[in-house]
């Protein structure tokens, strides 16, 4: 795999490296800003790129509209973000244009290095990736839209499809069969009023409605 930082603490970026590195992730360029992380995308054509959402020179979103510009140059373009704090909107609006090969992260999360490493390769593969920190809020927020109507349960399962896990693994995360875990997605789904359609992927369409919602 074959990846680009955009990251402007120099001592993170280089952190970044070296645990991509001991994962067997090439890293092909590095860059401290959003206009560096166009031109590698564009030069490189990277699997992924991981990038910061606050860049200079005003320290907001330059990270985030960089790696949409990077999209347009490549279309697909898996794109992982970081960010120090849970950022709502940037989540929003990453995942809304497009949910396939995506991922937000919160910066702690790189501490744990298996579960950073999988990120990236779960967004490698087209995968979505939340943080669980993310997803809690969202969730929390939800009041007076369809999420608000599942059980428990179900909005655990979906908590934990936010973060892209499959059923299998979200059967092992809640101690339950994979079958129960398809129920509970089928009851997600009715309720969400996401009928099967041949060109629509529920499973995403899930997640972005209580991204959407109340917006």
């Amino acid at each position: 795999m074959r990846v680009v930082i955009a990251e402007d603490s120099v001592l993170l970026r280089e952190g970044l490296v070296r645990l991509l590195a001991d994962g067997d992730i090439e890293t092909v360029a590095a860059a401290g800003d959003g206009p560096g992380l166009v031109a590698a995308v564009r030069e490189h054509r990277p699997d992924l790129a991981v990038v910061d959402v606050r860049m200079p020179p005003t320290h907001t979103d330059e990270g985030l509209r960089a790696a949409i510009e990077a999209r347009r140059h490549r279309p697909g373009l898996p794109v992982l973000v970081l960010s120090q704090y849970v950022e709502e909107r940037y989540a929003t609006e990453l995942v809304g244009r497009g949910a396939a090969a995506v991922g937000y992260l919160l910066k702690e999360r790189i501490a744990d290095v298996a579960e950073f490493l999988d990120a990236v390769r779960r967004v490698a593969a087209g995968g979505t990736v939340l943080d669980p920190e993310v997803v809690g809020q969202l969730l929390s927020r939800r009041r007076g839209d369809p999420v608000a109507a599942l059980s428990a349960r179900e909005s655990e399962v979906l908590h934990l499809m936010a973060q892209g896990r499959s059923n299998t693994a979200i059967a092992g995360r809640l101690g339950v069969t994979a079958g129960a875990v398809e129920k509970h997605i089928s009851g997600i789904f009715g309720k969400l009023g996401l009928d099967p359609a041949p060109d629509d992927h529920r499973r995403v369409l899930a997640v972005l409605a209580y991204l959407g919602s109340d917006r």
